[in-house]
């Protein structure tokens, strides 16, 4: 009777043993299968004209930025605080869908062009670490990556101001940007750089985090000759890193304490309306000329 009794009680005890453990192995597949899924970032593509390739991280979508998969710890991790980012994504959400033109490259800042759905994204960056560190789609729309060369350097920061006071191929009502001969002009960008009518320009690049490093001088002045290039146009433009000493000099020179709307952290928000023929960048300059 005990053996008769002992053998139900291995039967029942063997039957839920594997019930258990497939329920074990389905959970364990589906859980492997949901996690090759990656959420959709920006498609990025790159123009004829300026385009580069870039290797992918094998194991990972191609809409991945390799920034945040392979390399976490370098100069490519997120620099926007939250407050900053808010403030910015705020900005052009306004204005979308609209013309969108991006000094530097990282993937907060690749995360506007998905703000800007249906209108024109545009990043100019010289790192070559950074162009690759995203993979590029070549069936996207609207977004492209440019490689682009700074050549001026942080220590000439405070030669260039003084030379960009004293010359009148300076001023706003120069002419075209393309064509200029200020030493603080960028006359070899994309050519949709000139031709298009800009509604927001971010400045964060490029990194000019030392003396020996492209600095930003020349960037924030030709994002001021941008967004006055066009009569009656109104023109955002966003600075990042105003707690450095050329990023607050130049954006006092050339975008101007009266045309600054907001700031949040290390970012100061202006809004420039355009006027192509005006001798000063500044009404507070003209006034001190003019006394």
């Amino acid at each position: 009777m005990k053996i008769t009794t002992k053998k139900p009680i291995l039967i029942v005890f063997f039957i839920l043993s594997s019930a258990t453990l497939l329920r074990l192995l389905k959970i364990t597949a589906n859980t492997s299968s949901s996690s090759h899924s990656t959420p959709a970032l920006p498609q990025i593509l790159s123009d004829d004209g300026c385009s580069f390739s870039s290797p992918k991280c094998a194991q990972f979508s191609s809409l991945v930025p390799r920034a945040v998969t392979c390399h976490a710890n370098s100069s490519i991790a997120a620099t926007l605080s939250e407050k900053e980012f808010q403030l910015m994504s705020n900005v052009i959400s306004l204005r979308s869908p609209c013309n969108l033109l991006v000094f530097g490259l990282g993937p907060q800042l690749l995360h506007l062009s998905n703000l800007n759905a249906g209108g024109t994204t545009m990043f100019l960056e010289d790192d070559p670490e950074k162009l690759n560190a995203f993979t590029t789609n070549s069936k996207a729309g609207g977004t492209r990556i440019c490689k682009v060369e700074h050549q001026r350097v942080s220590g000439e920061a405070y030669k260039l101001l003084k030379e960009a006071r004293a010359d009148p191929a300076c001023s706003p009502g120069a002419g075209s940007l393309k064509i200029s001969n200020c030493q603080l002009a960028l006359t070899k960008l994309p050519r949709e750089v000139y031709r298009l009518k800009w509604d927001v320009v971010v400045v964060d690049g490029p990194s000019g985090d030392s003396l020996e490093a492209p600095g930003r001088m020349t960037t924030i002045y030709t994002a001021s000759m941008i967004a006055r290039a066009r009569a009656g146009n109104i023109t955002d433009v966003i600075v990042h890193d105003v707690d450095r000493t050329i990023e607050k000099w130049f954006s006092w020179e050339f975008l101007c304490d009266e045309n600054l709307v907001s700031s949040k952290g290390k970012l100061w928000h202006f809004r420039i309306k355009g006027n192509p023929s005006s001798a000063n960048f500044c009404s507070s300059t003209a006034s001190a000329r003019n006394g």
